[in-house]
């Protein structure tokens, strides 16, 4: 044969990939939401009743992250955050591009990358991404000039791109300490995560071992199990009896990091382009693939659901640390005399808070679950840079004009948030309380307000 034809021959063959637009429904004509006059309802309940009591109890100091860039803007449309390129390689058909280089098969282990819809093929630079602040990347100037070289956005006029956008992580790196990197890679990625509705964690069979960083990432998931998706990848490039093993190992090596009841779903496939190899169970990784596009599909269906029903989940975490706070500011002031060492009544309080019942005491006044409350060490190290005479208590919250903020959030939590869930998701009116679909309890009174 001529070298031309021996040289064609020898290329890998295509996978069939009609299965992605039908899985994804990227072809169906989808009835216009009113995603923008939601956000901007969901964005006011936000600033107007979540947020002062936010503010005021400093707790974005307690969870170390905000919320208030997902409300502007910046997750319009779901974040997927995968640790693999492939993925997002698979899905886009970036194969045979100029832009493989960046999210081609071979795993990238420098930069993040962002990869949303534009009208054309293009790469952009992190430090203008970070300039833009209509694309609100702004925040991440924070991590310093040597991360910003670091992140890469590519545009993609793909369908797919319309309803979500990837954000590629650089891999792990366990060998290497994080100073190495050049940039606080953990802040960055908690960053990212704080943003995503579905995480993609992308295992390649021969590297299995969990060491210091992957153990710091998913500790950084905790309390977010329920967006991880678990992805054995290559796997078309095992025998049978050997991805058992693996498999296994896997599950074997995640079960410390992940402490969750039920066990996390691992899809098991391979993410390129390139038929599956010969003698392979290519039916089962067709089905997973299929399975996981599902998954992705839903997640971008019920995105606005999600959105407000993190709000909600977001305001319950604010309103019992506001009512933690001001117990301990009431049960400082009670303790203290004229003769008493304010620092020290304090710390004996923050030391032993549940021998002045401190824990108990919000349980037996409120409708707060016991499940909810924060871990008692948390507040040591919050009371250790936040003096208690820094805070007002509850009941000095409150305006004649604005209300009482104890109020305004509960209103929220208990009415506002479960009526705007169910005028989108549940097909009601936005004016009819939907408490009794939503599981949103009585309306608890309010025993801080100033008489």
């Amino acid at each position: 044969s001529p070298p031309e034809e021996v040289e064609d021959a020898s290329e890998p063959t295509k996978r069939d990939r009609s299965h992605l637009e039908n899985t994804l429904k990227l072809n169906e004509e989808k009835p216009a939401d009113d995603v923008s006059g939601v956000l901007q309802r969901l964005r006011k309940i936000y600033h107007s009743s979540i947020k002062p009591l936010e503010h005021s109890y400093r707790y974005n100091e307690l969870r170390q992250h905000e919320i208030t860039d997902t409300l502007d803007g910046v997750s319009r449309s779901p974040w997927p955050l995968a640790c693999s390129t492939q993925v997002p390689h698979s899905l886009l058909g970036l194969d045979n591009t100029p832009y493989q280089l960046y999210t081609g098969a071979e795993p990238t282990t420098s930069e993040f990358t962002v990869i949303m819809h534009g009208p054309k093929l293009k790469t952009i630079e992190g430090i203008v991404m970070a300039a833009d602040s209509a694309r609100s990347f702004s925040p991440l100037e924070k991590f310093g000039q040597n991360f910003l070289e670091k992140l890469i956005g590519i545009e993609v006029p793909h369908k797919l791109l319309e309803r979500v956008t990837f954000v590629d992580t650089p891999g792990i790196i366990e060998n290497r300490k994080q100073q190495e990197r050049g940039y606080p890679f953990n802040d960055v990625c908690q960053w990212f995560i704080d943003r995503a509705d579905l995480i993609f964690v992308v295992f390649d069979p021969t590297k299995l071992d969990v060491g210091l960083e992957l153990e710091m990432l998913f500790r950084q998931l905790k309390g977010r199990e329920s967006q991880i998706r678990i992805i054995l990848n290559k796997a078309d490039s095992l025998a049978t009896q050997e991805l058992m093993r693996v498999y296994g190992a896997l599950f074997w090596s995640l079960a410390p990091l992940i402490n969750v009841t039920e066990p996390p779903r691992v899809y098991v496939s391979s993410f390129w382009p390139h038929d599956y190899n010969p003698e392979t169970h290519r039916d089962l990784f067709l089905k997973e693939e299929i399975s996981l596009l599902e998954d992705l599909n839903q997640v971008i269906e019920n995105r606005m659901e999600n959105k407000i029903a993190f709000i909600r989940q977001h305001a319950i975490r604010v309103r019992i640390h506001a009512l933690l706070v001001d117990r301990y500011l009431q049960t400082y002031k009670d303790k203290m005399t004229f003769f008493s060492d304010g620092e020290l009544v304090f710390r004996d309080i923050v030391e032993d808070p549940d021998r002045f019942y401190i824990f108990k005491s919000i349980l037996a006044k409120t409708n707060v679950s016991k499940f909810d409350l924060p871990n008692r060490e948390a507040y040591k190290d919050f009371f250790g840079i936040n003096p208690i005479t820094s805070f007002k208590l509850l009941s000095q919250q409150c305006s004649y004009m604005g209300g009482c903020f104890l109020d305004k959030i509960e209103k929220a939590i208990t009415r506002e948030l479960p009526d705007l869930l169910g005028s989108i998701g549940l097909g009601k009116k936005p004016n009819v309380l939907s408490c009794d679909v939503t599981g949103c309890g009585e309306t608890p009174k309010n025993r801080y307000r100033k008489p």
